[in-house]
């Protein structure tokens, strides 16, 4: 692997969502997440890193250096295991290797950020395992989301919908047709932050320039190999990026995400939104703090 970062970021993704549910609540039935108070769609942290998982899992396929840790039907055990495997460490021995190599815990974590890209990236709580001398550790990750918020409110939609195949052969004798329900937001435009630390990357994870490039290529495709109907038309619009000019950064994160401003496009209509282009974003970039600069990307 590279060097890691050795720039601070900061970031806002801007991505909308038209006639689909970006995140079901199970709390509400899997209606789409909302923000009581306000009525603004949320979109968890969780949800984004699993389009981005899926993404680098998609286009790497596995590939050495780029697995993925959290993913569908690999317990985390399993992958936690073959670090010790690696590293020729067993439940019978690990008490004398820690006792001759103080650094081995050390060495198992490089080992697990190696080989695992969202480890790198994101971090990881390893210390599932039930024999407690044998786990991973925990490692905070470098990149950092935050929850996702409609730039206005939304108003989800429940729709009703029939089905011809009939599930049962009891009820097959009695009706034709199922009903069924799903849950919509007809358009919203979603706003999402994040964070970059070098400082984390070179000290913990390694996370290089290329697995930052593959970042910033899966943010921009997050959502082009995950359609579904449930989710309907997504896609991210912008991500606009501020880099530091050090690795601690040279103005807080608030003074950045502030200047991208994100506004109705004819300021005196009442109609509710319904496409992207009835917003315009703007980046104040005379505004910007001296040592950090901007780019936008998609």
């Amino acid at each position: 692997m590279s060097n890691p970062i050795q720039n601070r970021y900061e970031f806002v993704v801007l991505f909308d969502v038209e006639n689909g549910n970006p995140n079901g609540d199970p709390d509400a039935g899997n209606m789409p997440r909302i923000d009581p108070e306000t009525g603004t769609g949320l979109i968890t942290d969780v949800c984004l890193k699993r389009k981005i998982r899926n993404y680098v899992e998609t286009v790497k396929e596995d590939a050495a250096g780029y697995r993925i840790y959290v993913k569908d039907n690999v317990p985390l055990n399993r992958s936690d295991a073959e670090a010790f495997a690696a590293l020729d460490v067993t439940e019978k021995n690990v008490k004398e290797k820690k006792k001759s190599n103080p650094n081995l815990d050390y060495e198992v974590r490089d080992w697990m950020c190696r080989n695992f890209y969202d480890i790198r990236t994101f971090g990881a709580v390893m210390t599932t395992f039930t024999k407690a001398a044998l786990n991973c550790g925990q490692i905070r990750g470098p990149v950092q989301l935050g929850f996702a918020r409609s730039v206005e409110p939304v108003v989800p939609q429940e729709v009703t919908i029939t089905r011809i195949a009939i599930a049962r052969e009891a009820d097959a004798e009695r009706k034709n047709t199922e009903m069924g329900r799903k849950y919509i937001v007809p358009y919203g435009l979603y706003r999402c932050e994040g964070y970059v630390s070098a400082n984390l990357a070179r000290k913990t994870t390694g996370f290089s320039e290329e697995d930052l490039e593959l970042l910033w290529d899966a943010i921009l495709n997050m959502f082009e190999c995950d359609h579904s109907a449930a989710r309907g038309k997504m896609a991210v619009r912008s991500l606009i990026v501020f880099k530091h000019d050090s690795e601690l950064g040279c103005a807080p994160a608030y003074k950045l995400f502030e200047s991208v401003r994100v506004e109705r496009a004819d300021k005196n209509s009442a109609e509710p939104a319904r496409r992207y282009q009835d917003y315009v974003v703007t980046v104040d970039e005379a505004a910007l703090p001296a040592g950090v600069h901007c780019e936008i990307k998609g």
